[in-house]
Parts: structure tokens; C-alpha cells; sequence
């Protein structure tokens, strides 16, 4: 059976909330619902979302803020904002976020559903294309052999160490969010998997030490990020 859909809704309208759970509930997918920005960040790193709805006007957090923190964790998630405001500013700005749509109040839930399904066919069309190569530095990743080359010579990486320096990868010089990382690879973030995770990423500080422009560093309270001056990727198409 397909897993459904996981998707974060945070709306501060009560009644709006629970209507808009339900109905996507009914429509198949799996719905949780917070009612302002903070709970929202805080079920994000909790679970593993396919889509976010957010409403823009939230207390203690607004929807603009809260995307912005999401982004910072998942660079790919799709979001969807959800507002009163029609002035072509905010407009701007949520689709500056990098959001996927922007939906104004009033607004069918039957669009709101037909606007989801068309942002996931979008989604699953470009993972047919997932990347495959990194490069960093000197090294050549291979995510699908799981092997790391440099200087003719190639490394062949566990699972767990391919998985964890292909989540790297994609955040490149930027913050790979650790809880994140755990729920993503290990499925839970307990003090064990933490520690198995610092494990690896000794190891692989190991299998890059042969360029010293390509680094792993500690981001105090927050996780790490992969330093590679020139990291780019390659697209490799799936046949």
C-alpha cells in the first residue's frame, strides 16, 4: 500500500483549521495541525513532511518567518501560504520565501486539494531525475554506487555514510539542520542514533581529509555543515 502523503497544516483559525484537516484527511492524505508559527516549527522537525500549508497571519510566528526556518531545514519541502493579504508586496515576498503557491481567503478546499496534487506531480516528475553525482573539491560522489573518487582512486562508503553525505551534499555550504539529519537517516533522534551519527561523521571527515578546501565543521546548538568551495551536482537522467 502507498504511504499517504504527510502534510503540516498550521492555520491559527480554529474552525478553518479542523475543517481543512478533515477535508484532507477525507481526501487521503495525512494532516496535522498546529495553530500558530511556533508548534508549526516544532512538528516540522518532528516529522518527515511532504508539503506544508501555512497560513500567513499566525501568532507568536507568522507564516513568512516559519518558511523561512523550514527552508533553512529542508531546502526542498513544497509550501503552500495561505492568506487574507492580496497586495502584490506580500505576494512577492511569500513567493521570495520560496513558495510553491499562494492561495487567497476565501478559497475552495477543492482548489486548495487540486493545487497540492499538482505541486506533488511536479515533485515526484523531478525526483525521476534525483541527482546522482556531487562534486566537491576534487572528489567525485557517487550517490547511486555509493562510491567517492579523487585522484583515480575509489573509496566505497557504507550505506549510513552515503546517505549522511548525500543530505551534506544538498545543503552545501549551508547548515544541515541535526535533528533533521536524525530523523531523515535514523528515523528517531534519541541520545544512541546521535551518537551513531557523530560516528559517521568522523568517518567521512576521514574519507575527505585528502582536500583541504572540503571540510565538515560543528555548528554549535544547530548540527554541520559541509564547506566545499566548489561544490556543484550533476543531473543524471533515469532510464
Amino acid at each position: 500500500m502507498e504511504e499517504k502523503v504527510k502534510i503540516l497544516l498550521c492555520e491559527d483559525d480554529e474552525n478553518l483549521g479542523m475543517l481543512l484537516r478533515e477535508f484532507l484527511q477525507a481526501k487521503g492524505f495525512n494532516a496535522d495541525l498546529c495553530s500558530d508559527g511556533e508548534r508549526g516549527y516544532k512538528a516540522f522537525l518532528k516529522g518527515q513532511y511532504d508539503l506544508c500549508v501555512l497560513d500567513v497571519m499566525m501568532p507568536k510566528k507568522d507564516g513568512f518567518t516559519l518558511a523561512q526556518e523550514i527552508r533553512n531545514v529542508n531546502a526542498d519541502v513544497p509550501i503552500i501560504f495561505l492568506t487574507a493579504k492580496t497586495l502584490k508586496d506580500d505576494v512577492l515576498e511569500g513567493f521570495k520565501i520560496g513558495a510553491d503557491d499562494y492561495i487567497t481567503k476565501p478559497f475552495s478546499m477543492e482548489e486548495l486539494v487540486s493545487r497540492i496534487g499538482a505541486i506533488l506531480r511536479r515533485v515526484r516528475g523531478k525526483k525521476d531525475r534525483e541527482i546522482t553525482m556531487y562534486r566537491l573539491g576534487k572528489y567525485t560522489f557517487d550517490t547511486q554506487k555509493q562510491t567517492l573518487i579523487a585522484d583515480g582512486k575509489s573509496q566505497k562508503l557504507t550505506t549510513k555514510e552515503s546517505e549522511l553525505l548525500s543530505l551534506l551534499c544538498s545543503h552545501a555550504n549551508d547548515i544541515l539542520e541535526r535533528n533533521f539529519a536524525l530523523k531523515s537517516i535514523w528515523i528517531d533522534d534519541n541520545y544512541f542514533n546521535a551518537r551513531s551519527m557523530d560516528v559517521y561523521i568522523t568517518k567521512l571527515r576521514k574519507h575527505l581529509k585528502g582536500d583541504p578546501s572540503v571540510e565538515i565543521i560543528n555548528i554549535h546548538g544547530k548540527g554541520y555543515k559541509l564547506i566545499a568551495p566548489d561544490a556543484s551536482d550533476e543531473v543524471v537522467p533515469q532510464l
